[in-house]
């Protein structure tokens, strides 16, 4: 299972908000090893989440794609950072942190043969102008733009027949009533945009940042154009709690697809969320 580097492919998958270097974010199940040689062993909600992970890339991916090519993007936040003044990181220090995500998006590009995208996403986790983020995938060696960078703000590509843009950022809200509307923005602005300059526009756009997934489909001349967010890799951070709805939530964990079918271009997603917290009896 891969694909030829210079083989268009029917398939993305996509992954977002890793945040490797959170004691809340993705970490191989075997730990890792720290700057001065001490070590790390991921807690059990940790080991819960890289199950998931394995099962994505494992069993989810293989069967979605039905073992055809297929191309990755990372949409973002790979990295935790030294951010918001917070104190749940494994090791403040970027070096390691880059380590772990490397460990955890190297064997992801082999899978794909080297078709591997990444996005930048939030300075306060991946620095100003994403310097932490561009570093890994330069290390990486993600595929690059035109310039040269081997991380964007954005991703526009083609996908069998269809266009896709793709970036991190995206409006939050703090209330599920609203979740909708700023995904339906974001394709409605596309097609305004597109309009104006008389472009193409996107037949699906691709937003992450908010680590919920999230769908909305309208219909077209050619079918649906589809606008959707991404889950994330991050359990619940002291940040959630803060916001109003977020802190009721639980965690989504998970990754999508987007295939060309034999007529038309579809979306798949698999998300998984985390058990409650242990009922007391008071």
């Amino acid at each position: 299972m891969g694909c030829k580097k210079k083989t268009r492919v029917s398939n993305l998958v996509i992954v977002s908000d890793l945040h490797c270097g959170c004691q809340l974010g993705l970490c191989p199940a075997e730990g890792i090893v720290l700057d001065e040689a001490g070590g790390y062993e991921p807690s059990p909600l940790q080991k819960i989440v890289w199950a998931c992970w394995r099962e994505f890339w494992d069993v989810w991916v293989p069967e979605a794609t039905r073992g055809e090519p297929f191309a990755v993007l990372v949409n973002g936040d790979s990295l935790d950072g030294r951010h918001h003044g917070s104190v749940t990181q494994i090791s403040q220090n970027l070096a390691v942190q880059s380590n772990i995500a490397k460990a955890v998006l190297k064997p992801i590009k082999d899978l794909c043969d080297g078709r591997l995208y990444m996005t930048r996403g939030t300075e306060a986790h991946v620095g100003a102008s994403a310097e932490a983020e561009e570093q890994l995938a330069v290390d990486l060696k993600a595929v690059p733009d035109e310039y040269g960078r081997r991380s964007r703000y954005e991703l526009w590509g083609v996908v069998g027949k269809g266009l896709v843009h793709a970036s991190h950022h995206i409006g939050i809200t703090g209330s599920s009533h609203y979740e909708s509307s700023a995904v339906m923005k974001e394709l409605s602005e596309l097609y305004a945009e597109a309009g104006r300059w008389r472009n193409r526009p996107p037949d699906v756009v691709v937003r992450s940042h908010r680590h919920r997934h999230l769908e909305v489909r309208v219909p077209t001349s050619l079918g649906y154009g589809i606008s959707f967010t991404t889950a994330g890799w991050q359990l619940k951070t002291p940040f959630v709690y803060k916001i109003p709805g977020g802190r009721i939530t639980m965690p989504q964990i998970g990754g999508s697809l987007i295939r060309q079918g034999d007529e038309d271009l579809f979306t798949r997603h698999r998300t998984w969320t985390i058990p409650r917290p242990k009922v007391e009896i008071l």
